[in-house]
């Protein structure tokens, strides 16, 4: 167990992360120790870890994003010195998921960086003499709110083998967690993050990501919009509606009201590597496919897959269209938006066999993106069929695909391009952890 302290430890680096909109805000943050950032941390300490787990949070996604596209057939990676991306991801021949690769480390190892230091900021909150108990609570919600985010992205990796949900001793690691009690830990701990920004004074600042949602009803908003994906993802449909209620779900809003990462050229911060310019050749990013063959006539969202010059090729593999989501190197990534909430909404609602209300919200989608009304069958079967189409097209390569179609039971039904070919349920849990 001892090798995977490092990976825990090694949160106290991302304190030396800043991003531009919060520089003037953080001053030098080559002084605290670890010591003195968890026993009693002034507030401008307290402050500086906020900013470093906001930064973190955007360490390695494009790892995330990778793996699960390339597993949830919505895209292929084709890179010249890595062949991992089309042998092991996919299944080619004999080829397994490797448990000491940089397509799960990378991105497992990032995310419990920032649970580290949402663990540092926790206890430093708590012992700060420096900050009021309303102040305390602002930092806690937060940072709880942060960690059930980042554990939820490795627990969807792993699936049913797990995570660990207690790091907090580096030197006496809590158990693997299986599936549903993961979800139930992380749900847990949004609730009590949500009880903590309950009536909390916020004297930090966030990045323009997060928009209007950087005070304390924000923060809840934000959070109980987290809540509703982890509801349904338990299949509690009832409760997911509850959550939605308390977000910032807006059936007739616009779609990119939510909370993402951000990214520009400044010095000290990240570009979006999850951008790749049209027609490259190299290191690029295709669109799977079954992304157009499946698409309906007149769907906006074609726009998403826009078609090259000339197709690329990799290990038997071919596509004419080149992953266009993030158009960019400064464009943000969603943590989570409104788009999203709407088809939580549709799912809560085919669920509970409320399939009026799911039509409606089926139809605010269908006809953004110039498709006319549904017209199908109005039962739970069709609806669900037809809710998992918008959320393929709508999500499209942020990180929902590979878990949405696993949590119906419908992996089977995923193309399988080169004979031998796999689709994956899940990830081996990393070597180090087995230690």
């Amino acid at each position: 167990m001892k090798k995977i302290v490092n990976i825990y430890i090694a949160g106290l680096a991302l304190l030396s992360v800043s991003l531009p909109s919060c520089k003037k805000e953080i001053g030098s943050l080559n002084g605290p120790s670890l010591e003195q950032l968890s026993k009693n941390p002034s507030r401008l300490e307290l402050n500086t870890v906020v900013v470093g787990t906001e930064a973190g949070m955007r360490n390695n996604l494009d790892f995330y994003l990778d793996a699960t596209g390339v597993i949830g057939r919505e895209m292929y990676r084709f890179a010249g010195s890595e062949p991992r991306y089309t042998t092991d991801l996919l299944g080619a021949g004999s080829s397994t998921l490797n448990n000491n690769t940089f397509y799960l480390t990378n991105s497992w190892n990032s995310r419990y960086r920032v649970v580290k230091n949402c663990n540092i900021l926790i206890q430093g909150a708590t012992n700060s003499t420096s900050v009021s108990a309303a102040q305390k609570k602002g930092y806690t919600g937060f940072a709880k709110t942060i960690k059930a985010y980042e554990l939820l992205l490795n627990l969807n990796l792993t699936y049913i083998n797990g995570v660990r949900i207690d790091v907090e001793n580096p030197d006496n690691l809590g158990p693997f967690m299986g599936y549903p009690e993961s979800l139930t830990a992380i749900a847990g701990l949004l609730d009590d993050a949500k009880a903590d920004l309950t009536g909390a004074d916020i004297v930090f600042k966030l990045s323009s990501g997060f928009g209007a949602y950087t005070d304390a009803a924000g923060l809840i908003k934000f959070n109980r919009a987290l809540a509703a994906r982890v509801a349904v993802y338990r299949q509690q449909w009832a409760p997911a509606l509850t959550a939605l209620n308390e977000s910032f779900f807006d059936l007739n809003g616009s779609f990119n009201n939510g909370v993402f990462h951000v990214y520009s050229t400044g010095p000290n911060d990240q570009l979006n590597l999850a951008f790749v310019g049209q027609n490259q050749n190299g290191e690029i990013r295709v669109a799977h496919p079954s992304y157009a063959a499946d698409i309906l006539a007149g769907d906006d969202r074609i726009g998403k897959a826009t078609l090259r010059a000339q197709a690329a090729s990799q290990n038997g593999l071919t596509s004419n269209r080149d992953v266009w989501v993030y158009r960019s190197s400064t464009d943000p990534i969603p943590i989570v938006r409104n788009e999203e909430l709407i088809l939580i909404y549709a799912e809560a609602k085919v669920q509970l066999n409320q399939l009026p209300d799911a039509v409606v919200a089926i139809n605010r989608i269908r006809t953004s993106h110039n498709l006319a009304a549904y017209a199908g069958a109005v039962t739970q079967a069709a609806l669900a069929t037809e809710m998992l189409y918008q959320r393929r097209y709508s999500l499209y390569f942020e990180g929902h695909r590979w878990v949405d179609i696993r949590r119906y039971g419908l992996l089977n039904q995923l193309p399988i391009d080169r004979a031998g070919d796999d689709v994956w349920d899940r990830f081996p849990r990393p070597l180090t952890e087995g230690n």
